[in-house]
């Protein structure tokens, strides 16, 4: 059912089997361009997972460890490139509204994400589809310092590029999950948006204490102008 949603080059079984010795390469290359030419619509996550079980199955011959090298390197690669793109032209490129892939919401709703999230967006965007293609270029454009940037993408990149590709692997040995990778990748969706959804409900917390403070402050002042009066 999901491969007939999408095009053939948004399968990542199709791709896979069709760049064939070259498809650890080929993945990296997708994950690369995903993460840093500004070109969101690419089956990043899913990729990952499928060479994971790939591997698990011997259908890539390459060591797990290598991969999962390989592409983190091109994660990491990838945001570094955005991040100079994002320094040197700002958002300039984001200006036309009826555009395929650079429409200035995007961007926009990339800067809110960034706003929200500090630091930490750019190892949370990863999970995020079209949010990951343009963090970088936001956090290029706001000048943030590159050391900074460096170690949070990075942090990102391996969680990521690692983390899914890992997880393809250890689920890839499970006969129904091979069997069944269209359900294996709708799976991988829904894990994918589990940071989100905790950094959502951690903030709920961090707003609701701050609701609990501000009250606990009124009564505070309340008591203390009853004993004055």
């Amino acid at each position: 059912m999901i491969a007939m949603l999408m095009p053939s080059w948004m399968d990542p079984e199709f791709l896979l089997n069709w760049l064939g010795d070259w498809a650890l390469w080929g993945t990296a290359a997708v994950v690369f361009i995903e993460c840093g030419l500004l070109f969101p619509i690419l089956p990043g996550d899913s990729l990952l997972f499928a060479v994971g079980l790939f591997i698990a199955h011997g259908t890539i011959d390459v060591p797990l460890w290598l991969a999962c090298v390989v592409l983190t390197v091109a994660a990491f690669l990838g945001n570094v490139s955005g991040y100079y793109i994002g320094r040197v032209l700002g958002t300039t490129l984001f200006t036309n509204p009826n555009a395929r892939f650079l429409k200035p919401k995007y961007i926009e709703q990339t800067h809110e994400f960034f706003e929200r999230y500090g630091p930490r967006a750019l190892v949370l965007a990863r999970f995020v589809p079209i949010v990951r293609t343009f963090i970088t270029v936001v956090a290029g454009a706001g000048k943030m310092d590159p050391r900074k940037f460096f170690v949070w993408t990075g942090i990102g990149a391996v969680l990521w590029a690692t983390g899914v590709t890992l997880l393809g692997h250890a689920l890839g040995r499970v006969k129904f999950i091979h069997d069944h990778l269209e359900s294996a990748l709708l799976l991988l969706v829904l894990v994918s948006l589990l940071p989100m959804l905790v950094e959502f409900v951690l903030a709920k917390r961090r707003g609701h204490g701050k609701v609990v403070e501000g009250v606990e402050t009124q009564i505070e002042e309340s008591i203390a102008n009853d004993g004055k009066h």
